[in-house]
């Protein structure tokens, strides 16, 4: 059962918008997904609860109730965990993740500052005594093609020792879908078609 960790220091990246995005690929996928809410805004408890209220036709996510530094394996019958996490994260609240976690998405989006916080995260988690175990992945977020700060942006993870797994164009239907607690898997695919074109390298690393 992989557990698959949405993480990243900073705060404003996008985490939630892609955990809860990961967890509607792999829920119409079929699988028996989780999704967990480490972050104090609970902003995926909060969609969920936003999904719950707009139908039961939806493929199922189950909830995660996870408190503080206590994070169990979760129950059985679970095929795939999808964590999200708070900004900040470190020290204890970091082990007990690498604890359980198979792979981690990274999330930035194309600014200075997420781009030194990413630095900084992943030296971290490359010398966690875990480090071998856990497969990371950086995802670009918000990503405006032929800006400067896109160009900055792949220069930076060219640098990086840590495979890109996608870019996600910046665009309200992430915004849209998530006030009513949906996903891009939940609605046509040609109203989406150009977003889940771009998810689909994600996807595949996520279900490989």
């Amino acid at each position: 059962m992989p557990v698959i960790v949405v993480a990243n220091p900073k705060g404003g990246v996008g985490k939630s918008t892609l955990a809860t995005n990961v967890a509607g690929c792999l829920a119409a996928a079929g699988h028996a997904v989780m999704l967990g809410d480490v972050d104090r805004q609970q902003s995926a408890r909060q969609w969920l609860s936003l999904r719950a209220a707009a139908g039961a036709a939806l493929p199922a996510i189950r909830g995660w109730d996870v408190a503080g530094n206590d994070i169990v394996k979760p129950p059985k019958g679970t095929t795939h965990v999808v964590l999200d996490t708070p900004a900040g994260l470190h020290g204890k609240r970091l082990d007990a993740v690498m604890r359980i976690a198979d792979r981690i998405l990274i999330p930035l989006q194309p600014s200075l500052f997420d781009i030194q916080a990413t630095h900084a995260f992943v030296a971290a988690l490359r010398e966690h005594r875990r480090a071998g175990e856990v497969q990371l992945g950086l995802v670009g977020m918000r990503v405006r093609e032929h800006t400067r700060a896109n160009e900055q942006l792949h220069h930076y993870l060219s640098t990086v020792p840590v495979p890109v797994v996608g870019w996600l164009r910046d665009t309200q239907n992430y915004v849209q879908l998530a006030a009513r607690g949906l996903t891009l898997w939940d609605v046509a695919p040609s109203r989406v078609e150009r977003d889940l074109k771009q998810w689909a390298p994600l996807v595949a690393w996520v279900q490989r």
